[in-house]
């Protein structure tokens, strides 16, 4: 049975990653320091899949921390995770998101370096796309300039696999690209928990619904889109995890360096997002217009023709699939995982 570490486990797309790799009959190692996540997450994945996870609290810019566990393990491949992830946090604190997301990226290669671990799966965002490039993104397509620092850090993060795998000819790496994860694990047990005010829509759409927040504003209905919104290739966070699991496979048993997008390829509305959720779970949601936001783009959607080709991956999950879980989770969690059984 192969291990897999996962390195900032604990959060959204890890915990979900992690129930699909112990159902897949992967030996599953999480190591977080609960930052921006939970160790409640990783009790959860052990009721839903039946198995257990070996939890370590650690930050994974501590070397010596991580060397232990790279020791105490046999591990055989690498899940990066481990990174902070707020758009507009990393302009007001650009600093913190360079010293952290690239320190973790640094800490992990040699940590691997040093007992012979040749397999690293990183995630990454299709950020790094930047402006330049036309919808739908291809992965051939050169990184673009990136509109913030937590861009920069995804981008400089994949030059520097990029680079380590040329350097090293064993090493194996799969670069992730996301599109925008929502949804949430069908049972409602585990899902996407952030702190403070949402960074994105979906979170904001659930609050709104329970009653956490009072109103959703959409930023700009004269977009060039089909209905005046923006559109964004949104995919179910267990398709998304299910396409970890595929890499997984694919990456112990290759060298050299190779990017993945993952997305459904279809792009879909802010508005289409808000008459979804209304209509498969039967609310209202109090919602207005506002003005466009500075850098939002208009379309943003992946060709995801590569991950079927060579992983054999594509989404199973439809958008009403997508509102019913994520409303599925909030309504039974209202606070989280802070104040839920």
């Amino acid at each position: 049975m192969a291990a897999i570490l996962l390195a900032g486990g604990a959060g959204y797309i890890g915990s979900h990653t992690a129930v699909e790799l112990l159902n897949a009959g992967y030996a599953v190692i999480v190591a977080d320091n609960y930052a921006n996540s939970s160790p409640e997450a990783i009790r959860r994945v052990e009721e839903i899949t039946g198995k257990q996870v070996k939890l370590y609290e650690a930050d994974i810019r501590d070397d010596k921390k991580l060397l232990e566990i790279f020791r105490e393990n046999q591990i055989d491949a690498v899940i990066h995770f481990a990174g902070l992830k707020a758009v507009g946090e990393s302009v007001a604190k650009p600093v913190m998101y360079y010293r952290n997301n690239i320190d973790t990226t640094l800490s992990l290669l040699e940590a691997m370096q040093e007992t012979g671990v040749k397999n690293i799966i990183f995630s990454s965002s299709a950020t790094v796309y930047g402006e330049e490039n036309s919808v739908p993104y291809t992965e051939e397509m050169k990184r673009g300039v990136c509109t913030n620092p937590y861009g920069w850090t995804k981008a400089m993060t994949e030059q520097i696999f990029e680079d380590a795998a040329k350097a090293d000819p064993s090493l194996s790496v799969v670069l992730l690209r996301y599109f925008n994860p929502i949804g949430a694990h069908p049972s409602g047990r585990i899902g996407e928990d952030p702190r403070g005010i949402p960074n994105n829509l979906m979170p904001y759409v659930t609050q709104v619904a329970v009653g956490k927040r009072e109103c959703l504003t959409i930023f700009g209905h004269d977009y060039p889109t089909k209905d005046g919104t923006c559109t964004r290739d949104y995919i179910h966070v267990v398709d998304l995890a299910k396409g970890h699991v595929k890499a997984v496979d694919y990456v112990l048993r290759h060298n050299g360096t190779e990017i993945f997008n993952l997305g459904t390829g279809t792009p879909y509305s802010v508005k289409e997002i808000v008459e979804s959720f209304e209509r498969v779970n039967a609310i209202k949601l109090n919602h207005v217009y506002g003005n466009r936001r500075l850098g939002d783009l208009a379309e943003f959607y992946a060709n995801a023709d590569k991950a079927e080709r060579l992983l054999g991956w594509k989404t199973e999950k439809t958008l009403d699939d997508m509102c019913r879980d994520a409303w599925n989770w909030q309504k039974q969690n209202p606070d989280g995982y802070r104040k839920s059984n």
